[in-house]
């Protein structure tokens, strides 16, 4: 009686119904490993709380989704479209956002198509993987504290060009004029430089140097934005 009612009105003899024992067994499994996923992407990770409950519900969409295609080439290629209209509307992921939404994504299929005990191993080997990962810090860039945006600012009546060349020489590796813009209205120019400092030790050094020959006018040290796109 009771698949009876979640029996689907178009389905016909010949359609293998999941039975609700099965159903709630895949939904709860993936639910289970979701809450997982979540815990262990927040060990020692920047993370918003809409990311995490995402990636808590998203293997429990994704299995459910694949349960009920069932083998359904043409209900596939539906679900399959529908899923490619779909557009976030909220800022790009990063790529370890989106490494854990796949993961999230595989441990749902292999949910859905009904190997739980491989959707365990999968979850239990990728987050063991992940965390060691980020214990090792794998993938950090060491030098990432040398490069740096500097904004100086410098009175209208002082050439810019090659103004600091010596100092930048004797302090950086590679140093380069990215942007002027006139501030204080006309009055000044404000110079920003992508630089390579050779020692981050010496860096107030420079600066005071800096402050000397412009007329000790603001100057800013930020670290340098990664042009280089993550995926």
């Amino acid at each position: 009686m009771l698949n009876n009612i979640f029996q689907g009105i178009f389905d016909s003899s010949l359609t293998a119904v999941i039975s609700v024992g099965d159903f709630l067994l895949c939904l709860g499994l993936s639910l289970v490993l979701g809450l997982i996923l979540s815990l262990v992407y927040m060990y020692r990770t920047r993370y918003t709380k809409s990311f995490v409950v995402t990636l808590a519900l998203l293997p429990a969409v994704v299995c459910i989704v694949i349960m009920l295609v069932n083998g359904n080439v043409g209900t596939g290629v539906a679900v399959a479209g529908a899923f490619s209209l779909v557009r976030f509307r909220s800022a790009p992921g990063t790529a370890r956002e989106i490494c854990a939404l796949f993961i999230a994504m595989g441990t749902g299929l292999i949910s859905g198509m009904g190997y739980l005990g491989f959707a365990v191993l999968f979850t239990v080997v990728m987050c063991a993987v992940l965390m060691l990962y980020n214990r090792l810090d794998f993938g950090a860039n060491k030098n990432a504290g040398k490069y740096k945006t500097l904004s100086v600012t410098i009175p209208e009546d002082l050439d810019y060009t090659g103004v600091f060349d010596d100092i930048f020489f004797e302090y950086t590796t590679h140093y380069e004029l990215d942007r002027v813009k006139t501030t204080n209205m006309g009055s000044m120019f404000r110079l920003t430089y992508n630089i390579v400092l050779r020692d981050t030790a010496k860096e107030k050094e420079m600066i005071d140097k800096l402050r000397c020959r412009n007329g000790n006018l603001e100057i800013s040290v930020s670290r340098q934005e990664n042009i280089i796109s993550e995926l």
